[in-house]
């Protein structure tokens, strides 16, 4: 491809940022998020510091997920954070943009064992 200069750019003019087979797609280096090797996926996100949980059931048919928020790590370490946790809640759940998602409520349960892991954690919502 060429920029207005006659050049050939780096940049295609479309990128792809989801893929039904793959999943989100890293917009830097083209990789599904999974597997990016760019700086994004292995910087954790910014926040205050303090991990947010909350009870949510939008968009889920009045199923309760409890949701972890400002955790700093990214990428596989939150994975392996994610999995600790619902061993111990004993459920299911997924890792969503940088927030953890556990079915049912188990607010208590992970607040104690957020807390015995060093983070500071408050409960968020109702």
């Amino acid at each position: 491809m060429k920029n207005k200069k006659g050049k050939a750019s780096r940049q295609p003019e479309y990128s792809l940022v989801y893929s039904t087979s793959e999943g989100r797609i890293c917009p830097d280096c083209s990789n599904p998020v999974d597997r990016c090797t760019c700086r994004r996926e292995t910087s954790p996100p910014k926040g205050d510091g303090i991990v947010r949980i909350s009870r949510s059931t939008k968009g889920r048919k009045g199923k309760g997920v409890t949701v972890i928020t400002g955790v700093p790590l990214a990428g596989d370490a939150l994975k392996r954070l994610a999995m600790i946790l619902k061993q111990r809640c004993g459920a299911g759940g997924t890792v969503k943009d940088e927030t953890i998602e556990i079915q049912g409520e188990h607010r208590d349960l992970l607040f104690s064992e957020l807390t015995k892991l060093g983070y500071r954690v408050k409960r968020s919502g109702g």
